[in-house]
């Protein structure tokens, strides 16, 4: 059901009950036939990819849902790849496009054609800041992160489809200034410029985390209780970080911070002897250990504390893109971004104990994505062409079973329902509305966005020093939304906006319609939904441009709308 309880009551306290109940009711009860595309377009990664899934599928004799229709399937590749829904323009081209290679182009476009470039840079920058650094990363007073900063480095970084493990190299190893137009600047420095204190704790925990998959934290205070790692690891993982420091330049009479620099110096070792520069860490039972920056495979590296023997965090970086963990945690977490769940839960907990769903494709897909010089928009393309991602989201009495949500390992049966992120919301907010088409900079933009994105937003500490926020899809959110100025403004009449554009236009009232379906839903309405416009015209007495007002707050308002499905 597309339409929730709480949207239908609102919307017919809002307006004629009679008429908006129904087509309430008809968004509730809408069908669409789908139509069989499952190809491999012939591509052997996609074609692998179908079959490892479907042999799990034979294996527990389940069957597939069907293929979702072509206009879901746009909207969905759309959303995934550059963060918005499509243009009715986008829409209708692809519609129209040959079928049997319109997926394949498609697909193809909005990576690598230049018209999609600043959008595809644009959503994966939001994501990847979002990972590093957080929804509240360098919005407070005072805080070393400069946010700007950083989304520079990945935009340019994005655009130029700078490869994965460069782009990890870079993380790790950087140093340099953090702010825009400062001397050494260097975007990348903002991943762990914020995260050095309590002998650089969470840059520990955020760097194997992160790109290794593994959540070291567990360990750092005791041996991990269901498998075999060890106190040490956390603490040998810890003392790459330890020739790390940060610099602070403070504006003139104030505690703010106007630039700071990471930069590596000498660490002596808390015994004070260099050449042998260790850290030491308390066991449970309080007796005190040493430690060596030594990997999580076991490699070790030079032991001087003195950056022109070894600098530890350019050896740490090197450690992390050689090895097969970050392979593995780059698959898992870009299937999970497609497909709704990695094949671990969490998706960044690849622990020995925590077994993959489908240990064979995950290995499968990291050996292909390292053999393709860690291109990311390939594995995209693999993913966004299968067969999973092609399946419909309404479930079949076969495959009723596969619900990740009721504890169980998810076998991608069908495609798994998911709110849409908040900036994924919000840009397609501005899609539907056509606001996008009179948009300033792109620096003003992401300041409208973030004002926006706050009323949604409220972040707090966890226990690794990390974020959590509150944004989940909650009712108060939804209800945030229904009665937000962003709403207004896209359902208002004011001359020149995207509805008075509309009702004022040479269109039939049947076509102004559709459009509106189009625009919000990427699809046709319904006899049903039809019949129910009609009725509203009646009770609106024949005020078409009020009817259409109605019929567009409830298409943005509805969960067809807010849903990734």
């Amino acid at each position: 059901m597309w339409l929730n309880s709480n949207t239908v009551q609102f919307f017919v306290r809002r307006h004629t009950v009679f008429a908006v109940a129904l087509f309430g009711l008809c968004l509730l009860t809408r069908w669409v036939a789908a139509v069989d595309t499952v190809n491999d377009f012939g591509i052997p990664q996609v074609a692998e990819i179908n079959r490892q899934i479907r042999g799990v599928w034979q294996e527990y004799e389940m069957s597939a849902s069907p293929p979702a229709t072509e206009g879901e399937w746009c909207r969905r590749v759309h959303l995934d790849l550059i963060g918005r829904i499509p243009t009715v323009h986008e829409l209708d081209a692809y519609l129209n496009a040959p079928v049997k290679t319109k997926r394949a182009d498609l697909v193809k476009k909005l990576l690598y054609d230049d018209s999609y470039v600043a959008e595809y840079a644009r959503h994966w920058t939001t994501n990847w800041t979002n990972l590093l650094i957080g929804r509240s990363g360098g919005t407070a007073n005072g805080s070393v992160i400069d946010r700007a900063g950083l989304q520079k480095y990945l935009r340019d970084s994005f655009a130029q489809d700078k490869p994965y493990d460069r782009f990890v190299y870079e993380l790790i190893s950087a140093d340099g200034s953090n702010t825009p137009g400062a001397a050494g600047f260097n975007g990348a420095v903002n991943f762990l410029i914020g995260k050095l204190d309590e002998n650089a704790a969470q840059a520990t925990a955020d760097t194997s985390r992160i790109f290794l998959g593994m959540q070291v934290q567990c360990t750092q205070c005791h041996n991990h209780p269901f498998n075999n790692w060890k106190q040490a690891k956390f603490w040998e993982m810890n003392a790459f970080f330890r020739q790390t420091v940060v610099a602070r330049q403070f504006e003139t009479g104030t505690r703010m911070v106007r630039v700071a620099e990471l930069t590596n110096q000498d660490f002596a070792g808390e015994g004070g002897q260099p050449l042998e520069a260790e850290i030491y860490y308390e066991l449970r039972n309080g007796l005190l250990k040493v430690a060596y920056p030594v990997f999580v495979d076991g490699t070790e590296v030079g032991r001087s504390g003195f950056v022109s023997d070894v600098n530890r965090r350019e050896e740490l970086a090197d450690l992390v893109v050689g090895s097969p963990y970050m392979s593995e945690a780059a698959v898992n977490r870009m299937w999970a971004h497609f497909l709704g769940y990695g094949f671990t839960k969490p998706v960044d907990d690849m622990r020995p104990d925590n077994i993959p769903s489908h240990p064979e494709l995950l290995d499968y897909l990291a050996r292909e994505l390292a053999s393709h010089r860690f291109e990311l928009k390939q594995l995209m393309q693999w993913i966004a062409l299968s067969e999973p991602y092609s399946l419909s989201s309404r479930m079949t009495r076969s495959n009723v079973s596969d619900d990740p949500q009721m504890g169980n390992a998810p076998r991608f049966s069908h495609f798994y329902l998911r709110q849409m992120q908040a900036e994924q919301l919000y840009e397609s907010l501005i899609t539907a509305t056509q606001a996008h088409k009179t948009r300033s900079s792109y620096e003003q933009q992401e300041t409208d966005k973030n004002v926006w994105l706050q009323q949604f937003v409220s972040a707090f500490g966890t226990d690794e020093g990390g974020e959590s926020t509150t944004f989940n899809g909650s009712i108060q959110q939804a209800l945030m939304l229904f009665n937000g100025d962003l709403i207004k403004r896209a359902t208002s009449l004011d001359q020149g906006g995207f509805l008075h554009t509309i009702a004022s236009g040479n269109l039939s009232n049947v076509r102004k319609i559709n459009y509106l379906y189009m625009a919000g839903l990427a699809r046709r309405p319904t006899q049903q939904e039809k019949f129910a416009a009609n009725q509203l015209l009646l009770a609106r007495q024949g005020d078409v441009t009020a009817a259409l007002q109605d019929i567009w707050w409830a298409i943005l308002n509805s969960n067809e709308f807010i849903l990734n499905h």
